[in-house]
């Protein structure tokens, strides 16, 4: 499981021409999810996140995290952040889930991040052809891989 997650002003989702979800200051979150992706994996991503210090405290040190400034989320799935790009010029996405496998995980991690936080994460729609507005804060955007969490 990859995750892209910017700290953001605001951000959107549009669906159709229509605004389909957004959120003010907190977390927009890219999440890929591939075939070998368990619960496991779940947990440990959306408790590492839930716990990020990466929001400004009062002395302007990123020292507190997105629960703790009562930050909102959207979390959007995004299958080509499993891209291969190692052979010729058009990206494999090999390793993303399939629908029947990525939209149950895709869901628990909602839930499971909107727990850990004890906030409702706003989302995108899996599948659909969106449009994603954001100002990213700082900026600040960090990229997690629960494979390389050992």
């Amino acid at each position: 499981m990859r995750a892209v997650i910017q700290r953001v002003q605001r951000a959107s989702v549009t669906i159709g021409g229509k605004i389909h979800s957004r959120i003010s200051a907190g977390l927009l979150i890219l999440l890929g999810i591939e075939e070998a992706d368990t619960d496991a994996d779940i947990e440990w991503l959306s408790g590492k996140i839930s716990r990020l210090r990466i929001f400004d405290d009062a002395e302007g040190v990123m020292n507190k995290s997105v629960t703790e400034t009562n930050g909102e989320m959207l979390v959007v799935s995004q299958f080509t952040l499993h891209a291969s790009t190692k052979k010729g010029n058009r990206p494999s996405y090999i390793k993303a889930a399939k629908p029947e496998i990525a939209i149950p995980l895709y869901e628990k991690f909602v839930n499971q991040i909107s727990h850990h936080t004890g906030k409702a994460a706003a989302t995108g729609e899996f599948g659909a052809y969106m449009q994603i507005e954001l100002v990213n804060d700082g900026p600040v955007t960090l990229i997690i891989d629960t494979k390389n969490r050992d």
